[in-house]
């Protein structure tokens, strides 16, 4: 069973094919690399999946039934389907806590801000940040955090998602989340991801670090110049000689 899979979708900018033709599954309880050369079209396939981006035609399938020719970000929560980006986004003037708050309470940003926070969301709030090494910083504001204490705390989003209704969220696309970290906060962000898998939950992965892919991958996906080149186990699909090919060259 696949969870999300595309058909034949395509994306132009100008004369330049950004993702050509891409038919691609992604599996619940699997973790799936999503790798390329730069410039290969993995996060504009991603920026597609999540509506960031209008693909120019092809299709997208949600679970067995759900077929769509267009998506848009607020369809996510319905769907089931939430994401990180390489530009961190947070509230950046607002505490480390309240980060947390709003994605769990009221989805409109106002509203979650008034709203009063229960036992319950204190709990889950708590809980994450935990998790990613944060409880400490919870009255910081985001702004003051570090880079890599920033991509934890966007990490720490998802989680709380997770724990709030977490039968709903099955899918997390993760762009490049280990970048610029340093080796304890790869651990945090690497147990993380563990953890969603043996919770069930579909995770694409999007990485440059071919080590962390090796060990976390269950299934690889590699992307050249918009097209799928090889795919398979890590140890199958980085052998290919045409994924060798694109990330050396000839």
């Amino acid at each position: 069973m696949t969870i999300l899979r595309t058909q034949n979708i395509h994306k132009n900018f100008g004369g330049v094919k950004a993702v050509d033709g891409v038919s691609i599954a992604f599996e619940p309880g699997k973790i799936t690399g999503l790798i390329g050369p730069n410039g290969s079209g993995k996060s504009t396939l991603i920026n597609l999946l999540t509506g960031m981006t209008a693909f120019d035609n092809g299709l997208i399938y949600i679970g067995e039934h759900t077929r769509l020719d267009h998506i848009h970000p607020y369809d996510l929560p319905d769907f089931g389907i939430t994401r990180t980006f390489q530009d961190i986004r947070l509230f950046e003037q607002m505490p480390v806590l309240d980060n947390i708050l709003i994605v769990i309470t009221s989805r409109n940003v106002l509203g979650a801000l008034f709203e009063k926070h229960k036992k319950y969301h204190l709990d889950i709030a708590e809980k994450v940040l935990r998790q990613v090494g944060l409880w400490e910083k919870r009255d910081c504001l985001a702004h003051d955090l570090s880079y890599g204490q920033r991509k934890l705390l966007e990490i720490a989003r998802v989680l709380a998602l997770n724990e709030d209704g977490g039968e709903v969220l099955h899918t997390i696309l993760f762009d490049e989340p280990f970048a610029g970290l340093f080796p304890e906060m790869i651990k945090i962000v690497s147990e993380t991801l563990c953890l969603l898998r043996s919770q069930g939950k579909t995770v694409v992965l999007v990485e440059h670090n071919m080590d962390i892919i090796r060990e976390l991958s269950d299934h690889v996906i590699v992307l050249d110049s918009g097209q799928v080149i090889a795919e398979g186990t890590p140890a199958h699909a980085l052998s290919q000689a045409s994924v060798i090919e694109a990330y050396l060259g000839k």
